[in-house]
């Protein structure tokens, strides 16, 4: 019997956050809920648009479904990842685990 897929959404949008999610796109264990990005222009905003993902500007939107089971933050920039755990912590939310960044490049610097 096969496991439920992941439920996976991307914080950051740029040349790391697209290049991530071109290979999770391939991983049919995952459902990629979202991604996040300031910037509508934004290659991995696009991307997923392509795909039919859910974008959004407001990355704690991501964390609205219940059901997420991992948020990726690939923005680099230290009060993004505050303002999820707070916003977890604040939600009651101890479901979802953040990855950080640095895993990320990891798994995808593996990948290759």
């Amino acid at each position: 019997m096969a496991a439920d897929p992941l439920s996976v959404a991307i914080v950051g949008g740029g040349q790391t956050g697209t290049s991530l999610l071109k290979l999770l796109l391939e991983a049919d264990f995952l459902d990629i809920v979202g991604i996040a990005e300031l910037s509508a222009d934004a290659p991995g905003i696009k991307l997923a648009e392509q795909h039919g993902i859910r974008t959004t500007n407001n990355f704690l939107d991501l964390l609205d479904d219940g059901d997420l089971d991992i948020v990726i933050e690939v923005t680099g920039v230290a009060k993004v990842r505050e303002l999820l755990r707070q916003h977890m912590q604040e939600s009651g939310n101890n479901r979802t685990v953040i990855m950080h960044e640095k895993i990320a490049r990891l798994l995808w610097s593996l990948s290759a």
